[in-house]
């Protein structure tokens, strides 16, 4: 599947943007990383950090695939999702996240934050989101085309924590304390939950129907 080339102006304003925020990382103390024989990663759905699963495609660079984010505090994620297909609620607790929607769509994004107060939007191709440091967030597609989107992050490793997975290491009785409900319930639900993995989703128990629903209150 071919890469869409993403406008330099786009880029300029992610990079800019995460420059002026407060770093999640360590000041630099050189300009870059020694050795490095290029500033560009080719193909990031080749060359980066590539998942595919049933919700489409997702492709992020990381220190070891893209040497010259190496003190530079920064890394990028590429998306390719189908209609219906969802980017779990996660976090990420070491960095901000700036997502432009460039083609399809439209997403419904959000996060919920520390007073529990959510905060839910449809974006369509051109709009810019931000989720702060740390607060659970989701992507779903509700359109009928894939959506191809972009993330960056203040972070070479931000770290990406997901809500359902991690719900589940918890101690079978505390866990059905906080959810109110019996552990068979708790131990029936765990055997729904989608395995471990950085890979988006699409299931059809979910309701979704591409392109119906576009609002905010689903």
């Amino acid at each position: 599947m071919k890469a869409s080339p993403v406008p330099i102006s786009l880029v300029l304003l992610f990079v800019t943007s995460l420059r002026f925020a407060n770093s999640a990382d360590p000041d630099p103390v050189r300009d870059f990383a020694t050795g490095l024989s290029t500033f560009t990663l080719r193909n990031i759905f080749k060359n980066g950090d590539v998942s595919s699963d049933t919700g489409g495609i997702r492709a992020a660079t990381n220190p070891q695939n893209f040497p010259a984010v190496q003190t530079q505090g920064l890394s990028v994620v590429r998306f390719k999702m189908v209609p219906c297909g969802s980017n779990l609620p996660h976090t990420h607790p070491r960095a901000a996240e700036v997502l432009s929607l460039l083609s399809g769509g439209p997403l419904q994004v959000g996060f919920v934050d520390t007073t529990g107060a959510s905060h839910i939007d449809i974006m369509y191709p051109g709009d810019v989101t931000v989720f702060p440091r740390g607060v659970l967030h989701f992507e779903l597609n509700v359109g009928s085309v894939e959506a191809e989107y972009l993330s960056a992050l203040n972070s070479e490793n931000p770290g990406t924590l997901t809500s359902s997975e991690a719900l589940f290491h918890i101690p079978l009785r505390a866990l059905a304390t906080s959810l109110n409900v019996d552990q068979k319930t708790v131990k029936s639900l765990n055997s729904t939950v989608h395995p471990y993995g950085p890979g988006l989703k699409k299931t059809a128990n979910s309701g979704c129907v591409p392109g119906r629903d576009i609002s905010t209150a689903f």
